[in-house]
């Protein structure tokens, strides 16, 4: 039983987040008191300003509804982290216009943060490599997962964990962790794998139970450059179809270079008002043809004409979009 009035609310007003109707007496049940103890919080919560909305019935039901202004956030640990790291990520690479805010309520979360979360949250971000391709398959990954390798490749602990090819061939590893990469929708680990002695990508919904050792290594230097890269060639030699993307902007380097994902390389100036940026991208023709037109500058591809085709049936596309009508008219 929860005798602690402040430490009750909390615990019913995490409850009440939770996207569903609670009947009064599973509230009770969970908080350990009265159904009547429940109203009285129910009415305290509403005095502090929370939408708790109820409905009538045998049971009757407690839902917390959407109010004219957004009450303070009750989060657990794993959201806590999952959030600051989905911040991180916007306030460096988000959609133009959304990193300021990003930014603004990453600072605001970060300052509250426990010194455990907030340490999670760096380990991760800084165990984390960039690399930007076209959307995957979408496979999900528990955070708790991410957090393991992370906390093994900043410890630099010898990680073990269970993993399923692509052809479906299981088997147990034991690696030296090196690097985490994003692809956006999709996360890969470059490890030095200690049984077959040699380099190696994991996909990391294709892992699972890892488990740091505790038994420390020294990193071993990586031979095909960083992380991204090393990604990006065992991903070509994968089977994967790669690109050269040559792309000119009509903008000095310096403008360019915060817009272009990480992973993509750095342009390099060919004059005042004018740089270009040559780099290997991999299955990523119709994001590239998106993210270029959001640049907000004019450009010329030289190369790949995959690309090139593309860009244009997308302007032809956007065209016939704004000449469709449904405006408003003049007059």
């Amino acid at each position: 039983m929860t005798t602690d009035t402040p430490a009750r609310l909390l615990q019913l007003l995490s409850l009440l987040q939770t996207p569903r109707e609670w009947p009064g007496g599973e509230l009770a049940d969970r908080l350990g008191v009265s159904r009547r103890t429940v109203r009285r919080d129910i009415d305290r919560l509403r005095e502090l300003g929370y939408p708790v909305q109820a409905t009538l019935g045998t049971e009757g039901g407690y839902r917390l509804a959407a109010g004219k202004a957004m009450p303070p956030l009750v989060l657990d640990d794993e959201e806590a982290v999952a959030i600051a790291v989905g911040l991180r990520a916007g306030a460096g690479h988000a959609v133009e216009g959304v990193e300021e805010a990003s930014v603004r309520a990453l600072a605001k979360l970060e300052q509250v943060l426990p010194s455990r979360l907030r340490h999670r949250v760096t380990t991760l971000q800084s165990a984390t490599t960039p690399l930007v391709y076209g959307a995957g398959d979408g496979a999900t990954i528990a955070p708790e997962t991410l957090t393991v390798i992370a906390s093994a490749t900043t410890g630099t602990e010898k990680l073990r964990f269970h993993y399923c090819s692509g052809d479906g061939t299981e088997s147990r590893r034991q690696v030296e962790p090196y690097r985490l990469v994003s692809t956006g929708r999709r996360w890969y680990l470059v490890a030095y794998d200690l049984e077959r002695e040699a380099w190696r990508t994991f996909r990391v919904d294709r892992l699972t139970e890892p488990f740091a050792t505790g038994a420390r290594f020294s990193p071993r230097p990586l031979p095909e450059g960083d992380a991204a890269e090393f990604t990006r060639r065992a991903m070509r030699r994968g089977g994967q179809p790669s690109y050269e993307l040559d792309v000119t902007f009509a903008a000095p380097a310096e403008l360019i270079a915060p817009r272009i994902p990480a992973g993509l390389g750095t342009p390099t100036p060919e004059g005042p008002d004018s740089c270009r940026l040559r780099t290997t991208v991999s299955d990523a023709i119709e994001w590239l043809a998106a993210r270029l037109s959001l640049m907000g500058v004019d450009f010329t591809i030289h190369g790949p004409p995959e690309l090139t085709d593309h860009v244009r049936e997308l302007g032809a596309r956007l065209s016939r979009a704004a000449g469709s009508g449904g405006g408003p008219s003049a007059g």
